[in-house]
């Protein structure tokens, strides 16, 4: 299930990649699929074997295109190990909300990020993600949960302070809303719980198959009920950029 819009992105074909804190490696993973070089950060060290495990068995089974590479490295997103204006795009999916210091981390992103380069940073939307603070401590209160909830304008100003230039915008995950308010009201850990666990098969089954109706719900409701946020922007082409 992909957040970020790999239409709005170009060609992904040889383009050095950084899927910052990549989790379970979606983004990373289609990036791969498109002929990409992919870094994929996390400061998970399971969660990066993983992902190292899939890479390679995408490159068995091959579903990588000549030239597309992928790597897990582990590390922290306020100090990442790699010099500066090493990638075209970085990909910052459900991370920036973890992370005390976010706008160190939006730094780090426009420091790696070559000029002309395009950035792709997703968070939860303000009004799914404040009901459910709303429903439930256990949502957000939990070690590693989330520390904020973004408005589009202050997402935007952060990255304009990071000498960023921000571009489009949209919203995801329309039908995830309602599950997770649903969670929130019966418990967040009740996976038991059966209306949970019928709404969960609902988009499974949406995920797997894509069908007309769930996919056209989706795309109506986005504007107002998507659980996530994307904004694109990019670092200025003509930039003359000190090496941070």
């Amino acid at each position: 299930m992909l957040t970020v819009d790999f239409g709005r992105l170009g060609p992904v074909s040889g383009q050095r990649v950084l899927d910052l804190g990549c989790g379970a490696g979606r983004h990373a993973f289609e990036v791969l699929r498109r002929g990409g070089r992919v870094v994929a950060l996390d400061t998970d060290p399971a969660e990066l074997r993983q992902v190292s495990g899939m890479f390679a068995a995408m490159q068995s089974a091959g579903e990588v295109p000549p030239g597309g590479t992928g790597v897990a490295v582990l590390g922290d997103a306020t100090a990442m190990p790699f010099r500066s204006h090493a990638f075209d795009l970085v990909i910052a999916a459900e991370v920036l909300e973890h992370i005390r210091d976010d706008q160190a981390a939006i730094a780090e992103i426009s420091r790696v990020l070559r000029p002309g380069g395009t950035v792709a940073v997703t968070v939860p939307a303000w009004l799914p993600e404040r009901i459910c603070w709303r429903l439930s401590d256990d949502y957000h209160n939990v070690p590693g949960g989330h520390l904020r909830i973004f408005t589009r304008h202050e997402l935007a100003t952060k990255l304009a302070r990071s000498g960023l230039m921000v571009g489009g915008h949209h919203r995801a995950h329309a039908l995830h809303s309602p599950y997770w308010w649903l969670k929130c009201a019966v418990g967040v850990r009740r996976d038991d719980h059966p209306l949970a666990r019928a709404y969960h098969r609902v988009l499974v089954w949406d995920i797997m198959r894509r069908p007309v109706i769930t996919t056209a719900a989706d795309r109506a409701l986005n504007p107002v009920l998507g659980k996530s946020m994307v904004i694109y922007a990019s670092r200025p082409a003509d930039e003359v950029a000190a090496v941070a």
